[in-house]
């Protein structure tokens, strides 16, 4: 007969995982699998979105699902068991067993046996399934003993205070409960979980209290009434004429890494408008080359050469500000950026050792990037570990911004729009190819006059891409 530990033991639960480097949180956005289906180790079971990006999520055992802990449209830390499966191949759940509390209340409250009826059977915790097995033990009659009822109420109570008394010292013997990681941000802020006022279900300690454990106590400042100054009306949702939408995944987290970098790195953009006839030229020269036979090939692919081949002559622009050990970190490779419009938000995915690559290597990458992050599939490597960024607003048919450094990074390029323009072209005004840069940089790593060259660098490349030869 199989016992309550065994199943137990062939019930294994797939927690969820960190699938990018200090991530703490995703959200199930679809189920695979449901429950009584039979998984295969490595098979895809959900996709779930993290603050970087959706991922497929592979299942580590063979089995059949047992349950599914949570459904989609559900942020869930990171650790948190999301799917149980049997690796047995079947078996149903256990009957939860009697606990201690239980049984000495109800033995301390039944009533005594009396010699003419017999006493009713104690539960008995069973599976599902095995039926309830029949004891030949029987409780022996109590002989010319009656407890009063007061007394039974007494010795009720005196137990029940007991039972809390233990349970109450447990607790506070206890360690604060909290989730892997609340506990990680309760570090990460100083903060004594013990000093704590939980909020969560069953007294578990959440984000919000960790964050309200170090926000400042606001200071209340002595009220003062103005004469003749009407109420404000209190503010209200119109919901036939308004729609809120909870802000997570990966919109929460580029919000988040917009406000960090505006007023962690003193910004500083410089503009200029350039002539990019003769890079439309070659544009569509390289499009009939065979050497770039179905590849990807447009403006985009040319500006990006041009702004490795300006960092290349000023290497110094690609860096990163290291606060805690108050170090300039100089890189000696570019993982170029790329800023991505998706559904689901704005994404920057790199393209590894981009100064590295040939046009045509160049130009495949930059494909592959793009068809990537359109399907919704880019990998959270894929974002992690950018020097500096292009963002191409001219796609929609914008002139210029200024641009926000992606955190960690030194520059971000804005590319506008190319369109037909007035211009001075060898003495006089001819319909001419015309865009406007905007280079964006931390003014701790970058000071004007090397922002000013690398600018200066790109526009000249654009304006003569013979340059690409003789400065690459």
């Amino acid at each position: 007969m199989t016992t309550m530990t065994e199943v137990e033991a062939s019930v294994r639960e797939f927690k969820m995982p960190d699938v990018g480097e200090g991530l703490t949180e995703a959200e199930i956005l679809k189920w695979y699998v449901q429950v009584g289906d039979t998984v295969t180790d490595g098979q895809v079971v959900c996709e779930v979105e993290t603050a970087k990006a959706a991922v497929e999520l592979p299942i580590p055992y063979d089995g059949v699902v047992r349950e599914l802990r949570f459904p989609e449209g559900t942020t869930v830390d990171v650790g948190t068991s999301i799917i149980a499966v049997d690796v047995s191949g079947g078996g149903a759940a256990p009957a939860p067993a009697e606990t201690p509390a239980e049984a000495v209340t109800e033995a301390a409250v039944e009533p005594p046996a009396q010699e003419a009826k017999p006493a009713a059977p104690a539960r008995t915790p069973v599976l599902v399934g095995y039926g309830v097995s029949t004891s030949a033990t029987k409780r022996r009659p109590r002989k010319g003993v009656e407890i009063p009822a007061q007394e039974v109420v007494s010795a009720t109570a005196a137990v029940q205070a007991e039972l809390n008394g233990h349970a109450t010292a447990a607790v506070v013997e206890s360690r604060p409960l909290a989730k892997p990681p609340v506990r990680k941000l309760a570090k990460d802020l100083g903060v004594d979980l013990a000093t704590v006022t939980p909020s969560g279900p069953d007294g578990v300690i959440t984000r919000e209290d960790v964050h309200a454990a170090v926000a400042p106590v606001p200071v209340q400042a002595p009220v003062r009434v103005a004469p003749s100054m009407p109420s404000l009306p209190s503010a209200t949702y119109d919901s036939t004429r308004e729609t809120r939408v909870p802000v997570k995944g990966v919109r929460k987290a580029t919000a988040a890494a917009m406000v960090g970098s505006a007023f962690t790195a003193p910004h500083v953009t410089e503009f200029v408008t350039v002539d990019v006839t003769r890079t439309m030229k070659l544009v569509e020269e390289l499009k009939q080359g065979k050497d770039m036979e179905g590849l990807r090939v447009n403006p985009l692919l040319l500006i990006a050469k041009a702004l490795l081949v300006a960092i290349k002559r000023n290497p110094d622009i690609n860096a990163s500000w290291d606060e805690t050990a108050q170090e300039i970190v100089l890189k000696h490779y570019v993982n170029l950026g790329i800023a991505a419009a998706t559904p689901r938000g704005l994404i920057v995915p790199n393209i590894k050792d981009a100064h590295a690559k040939t046009l045509p290597q160049l130009a495949e990458s930059l494909g592959e990037l793009v068809a990537t992050a359109r399907e919704g599939k880019t990998s959270p490597a894929a974002m992690q570990g950018g020097t500096v960024t292009i963002t191409n607003v001219g796609v929609f048919g914008i002139d210029t911004g200024t641009p926000i450094l992606n955190p960690g990074e030194s520059a971000i390029l804005a590319v506008g729009t190319i369109k037909l323009q007035p211009w001075v072209h060898k003495g006089k005004v001819k319909p001419r190819q015309v865009t406007t840069l905007a280079l964006s940089f931390d003014h701790r790593l970058v000071d004007g006059e090397l922002g000013s060259k690398v600018l200066a660098d790109v526009a000249a490349i654009l304006e003569q891409p013979k340059r690409l030869i003789t400065w690459g």
